[in-house]
This record gives structure tokens, C-alpha cells and sequence, in this order.
């Protein structure tokens, strides 16, 4: 008998290799593989966040080129190994583990970033400290808001996060927006804006995005958002839904004109479609593609290959949206104002930036893009909502647990009855929790997740019955079968998900002025750090 080849050793990269390659702008992608939540208390600067579980479903979207050079790290949980092989299983090539896990980096004299989204909120901060954006204290604009000043509040956020709180009277504008519909929205340019956002960033760059596109108006950030509203004893408006309307055509022009003026300062380059093609075609190279516009207006009419990234959100979360730091993006929009605007800032982070030229006739593409996932490993079996059912409810039937692999928010939301909430990289000690699982169900979302689940199940729970629900959640859903919320059966800790200091109506005002403490100490830390790459025009 031939004995088995063992699998060969995964290379070490010292994090002074990592840290060259940052300074130099070569491609690396720097992946935390731990849940978000201990990710958020601590990590490199550039460091993105892509756990273990969802590797599958994931990667090939968020580093789209096999070849990419990729150091994956933990805090010696012993989940960067498997996260390796992971990788490699899905086909790339230069993986590696980041020499002593993050304790190494930290050993090397690493600077560690607190909370999520850290590139982004440190610029944020540089921005404010090196141009001085104009910001008034809650105080001063309630007094205005009071007296009937002539003033417009501009909420930078997605719509959601407006929607759950807001200052009263506020409209939603989300980020890339600002620029195109401001004119709009204060058409006398003795009105004053005021923009705001939860707490800092948000309402900093789109502040000084009306700044950097010359509009007449005078601006202003709501000084530490809505957490400094609240922090003041001021009531916030929940479940507001005010937006901006279309844009009149010679306003978007003027706009338009003013965004490709920043842009060009910044830096950002045209692209015609022969130089995407080039791009592509580049084996060497990983050029991600993005469509600023909203949401909505993506499932109208896209052009392919491109996915849904408004604006806004792209400059607050690239380090999601773009994990391979040193890659080239390229911004679409079908105004001339968000793309520019988008790029301005994401050439200021040190991003090679181009907006594509395009027409009306190049968005042929319709409805939401699917991310291409891998096949799961061995075969599975189905069971249809109705028959999951059926089960549940039949007393003669065996004992089944249904397993929920969702996010911990989502199952919180609505899940099948008696479902328990498992994260995968948790896997084994949730069975262990459940006991002897001799029949379960597998669920997501769309159930893409649970099928990679499936064979460790298996594997962990061996001789039990493993079945994976068509469709998952949505299917059970639109069958019109009943939903529970509230955290009924946590099999797994709720780590999936950092809950920020500004969230939830009963938000701590102790953990929202440290929150805000914090951020206005990021400029020095970028200091100490001196891996970004940060300019500000």
C-alpha cells in the first residue's frame, strides 16, 4: 500500500516583507481570517477582513486573480493554515502565512488598527486635518435648524443607516451622490449645507467633496455626526424617508464639470474600452471594476463584468471592496460625477484610479450579478422547504437540527422555526454544544454557504443524516412558511458582526464619545505607522 503524499508545508512571509511591499505598492492581499469582531480589536492597517467560513463564497470575487500574493494571518487560533489550504484548494497560487501570526507583527513593531474599516477612516481624519474641512457642533446647527435658518441637512450614509436614525429634517444624499445633487437640493448659493453621516468620516469627505468641486454654497460637516447630536441631548427621527429627486440636465452638467476638475488633480485617468481590455488581458496585474452608481440603477442596466459598489460606500469600505492593495480599479458611471468624484478620493488613498468612458448603449446588462463560486467538496443531498416542513412538524419523524449559517444579524431578523445559528469557523465546538446530531438541515440565505458546510458536518458528526435546504432561507420564505426572530438558539457566538458604538437606539454615550476619541487619534497613528501612502490634494 502506498502511503499517502503529505501535503507540502505553507511558506512564511515576515511581516518586514509585507511592509515592503505596501511602501513599494506592490499587489499583496493581507487577509485576517478570524470573524469580525475579533478582527476589529486589532489588526495592520491594511489588513482586510475575510473569515474562514465564507473563503468559498467569497474570494474569487474579492481577489479576482489567482496568482495574487497572499499572507493570511490569525492571532493563534489555528485558523490561518486551514484558511491556506482553503485558498489553494480554489486555486491560487502564492499563499502564504504571515510569519508569527499578528503577535509577529506586533513583535516587528507593526502598528495595530482598532475597529473596521480603518484605511479608510484614518484618510478621513488626514483629510480634515490637513484642509481644515468646515464643521459645526450639534449645538449650532439645532440652533439653526430652531430658528428657521436658510439651511439644508444632507445625510452622507446609505439609506438604511439613514432610515434607522437621522437628524430631523435631514435628506438622504448616500456619499457619491453629494456632488451630483447638491446643486439640486440648495439651488441659492447663500444656502448653507450641512452634512453628517453617524459619526466622522462620511460627513468629512462629502463636506469636502462640495469643497473640491467649487460649489458656491457654504458647507459644513455636523461635527462628530449623529453621535455628537445625541452626545449633545438632541433628539435624532427614526424611519425617515427623505431623498433626492432626479437632476436637472444643465445641474448635472456643472457638476459633472466640477467633478472631472478634481478628479484630474487627483490624479484619476481615462480609460477608453480598447485600455479595459488591455487591462484584462493582463495576466500580472488585478484591475477590479466598479459601478458607482445605486444600487437600483445598476439592475437597470450595467455593463458586464462590472458589480454594484456605490460611491459612497466604495470609499468607505475599500479594504472590502478591494482587499489586494496595490491593484488597479476602475470607476463607471453614466454622469461624469460619480466615478470622478469616487476616484478623486480613491487616487488620494494611493489607489491607481481610472473612470472609463462609456455610453448609454454599453450598459446592456440586466438585474443583479451572481458571484461565481466554487463547487462544494462531495456530493449532497436536498430537502425542499415543504418536506423540511413536513418534518418538523410530524412527531413520528425523527429529531432533526436545523443548522442556520447566516449572518448572526439576518437570523436575528427571521429564520426557520428551532433553527440554531452556527458560524463555520465555529463549527465543531456548535455541534459539540448540540450533542449527538443524528439528522440535520443546512440553511443560509441561498443556502450557497451551507453546502460548503456539508461535508465537515459530516465528517464531524459521522453516520448522521446531512441535508441542505433548496434555496435556503428565501425559499422557505417565498413559500410562505413561517419565520421566528430573536436570538432563539445561538449554537455560535455572535462575532460574525463588530456592533459599532453608534448603533442600536440605546447606544452607550460613554462608548460613543471613546469611539470618537479614538478616531481623532488616527492621524497620529497613521504617523507611527507610515505604510498608507496617503496624499491629500
Amino acid at each position: 500500500m502506498t502511503a499517502p503524499v503529505p501535503a507540502p508545508s505553507i511558506p512564511a512571509t515576515p511581516s518586514l516583507r509585507v511592509r515592503e511591499a505596501l511602501l513599494a505598492r506592490r499587489e499583496i492581499a493581507l487577509l485576517d481570517v478570524r470573524e469580525e469582531e475579533p478582527f476589529a480589536s486589532g489588526h495592520p492597517l491594511f489588513a482586510a477582513n475575510l473569515p474562514i467560513g465564507r473563503i468559498e463564497v467569497d474570494a474569487w470575487t474579492r481577489i479576482p486573480r489567482l496568482a495574487t500574493d497572499i499572507v493570511v494571518y490569525d492571532d493563534g487560533e489555528g485558523l490561518a493554515p486551514v484558511a491556506a489550504r482553503r485558498l489553494q484548494a480554489l486555486g491560487y497560487t502564492q499563499v502564504s502565512l504571515l510569519a508569527g501570526g499578528l503577535q509577529g507583527w506586533r513583535a516587528s513593531g507593526g502598528e495595530l488598527f482598532i475597529d473596521v474599516n480603518a484605511p479608510s477612516k484614518s484618510f478621513g481624519e488626514l483629510v480634515e486635518s490637513v484642509r481644515h474641512t468646515p464643521s459645526l457642533p450639534a449645538q449650532e446647527v439645532q440652533a439653526l435648524l430652531a430658528g428657521g435658518a436658510d439651511v439644508v441637512v444632507l445625510d452622507a450614509r446609505r439609506f438604511d443607516e439613514y432610515r434607522a436614525m437621522s437628524i430631523p429634517g435631514a435628506i438622504s444624499v448616500p456619499g457619491a451622490e453629494l456632488v451630483l445633487k447638491a446643486r439640486a437640493l440648495a439651488p441659492d448659493p447663500a444656502t448653507r449645507i450641512i452634512v453628517n453621516c453617524a459619526g466622522r468620516t462620511p460627513s468629512i469627505i462629502g463636506t469636502q467633496s462640495l469643497v473640491n468641486a467649487g460649489l458656491p454654497n457654504p458647507v459644513a460637516a455636523l461635527r462628530n455626526g449623529t453621535m455628537g447630536w445625541l452626545l449633545a441631548g438632541q433628539d435624532l427621527d427614526h424611519g425617515a424617508s427623505r431623498r433626492a429627486g432626479p437632476v436637472d440636465p444643465a445641474l448635472r452638467e456643472a457638476a459633472a464639470a466640477g467633478a472631472r476638475d478634481v478628479a484630474q488633480r487627483a490624479g484619476v485617468r481615462v480609460a477608453s474600452a480598447q485600455d479595459l481590455r488591455l487591462f484584462l488581458a493582463e495576466a500580472a496585474r488585478t484591475t477590479y471594476l466598479f459601478d458607482v452608481r445605486t444600487p437600483e440603477e445598476f439592475e437597470a442596466g450595467h455593463l458586464p463584468g462590472f458589480r454594484s459598489t456605490p460611491g459612497g460606500q466604495l470609499v468607505q469600505e475599500t479594504d472590502h471592496a478591494a482587499p489586494v492593495r496595490g491593484a488597479r480599479i476602475v470607476l463607471v458611471d453614466d454622469d461624469g460625477v460619480r466615478a470622478n468624484m469616487t476616484g478623486s478620493w480613491l487616487a488620494q488613498m494611493g489607489w491607481e484610479t481610472w473612470v472609463l468612458q462609456a455610453t448609454p448603449a454599453d450598459f446592456t446588462e440586466r438585474g443583479p450579478v451572481v458571484a461565481r463560486t466554487p463547487e462544494p467538496q462531495g456530493p449532497l443531498a436536498w430537502i425542499t422547504p415543504l418536506q423540511l416542513a413536513e418534518g418538523l412538524h410530524d412527531p413520528s419523524a425523527p429529531a432533526t437540527a436545523v443548522l442556520d449559517f447566516s449572518p448572526s444579524a439576518r437570523y436575528v431578523t427571521g429564520h426557520v422555526p428551532g433553527a440554531w445559528f452556527v458560524l463555520r469557523s465555529q463549527l465543531a465546538q456548535a455541534l459539540q454544544r448540540l450533542g449527538g446530531v443524528q439528522r440535520c438541515v443546512l440553511t443560509c440565505g441561498d443556502s450557497a454557504l451551507a453546502r460548503h458546510a456539508a461535508s465537515e458536518v459530516g465528517a464531524l458528526c459521522p453516520g448522521a443524516q446531512v441535508r441542505v435546504l433548496e434555496g435556503g432561507n428565501a425559499a422557505w420564505t417565498a413559500a410562505g412558511l413561517p419565520l421566528e426572530a430573536g436570538e432563539t438558539r445561538l449554537a455560535s457566538p455572535r462575532i460574525d458582526r463588530y456592533r459599532r458604538p453608534y448603533e442600536g437606539t440605546q447606544a452607550s454615550r460613554a462608548a460613543m464619545q471613546a469611539y470618537l476619541d479614538w478616531e481623532f487619534g488616527l492621524v497620529a497613528q497613521l504617523a507611527r505607522d507610515a505604510t498608507h501612502g496617503f496624499r491629500v490634494i
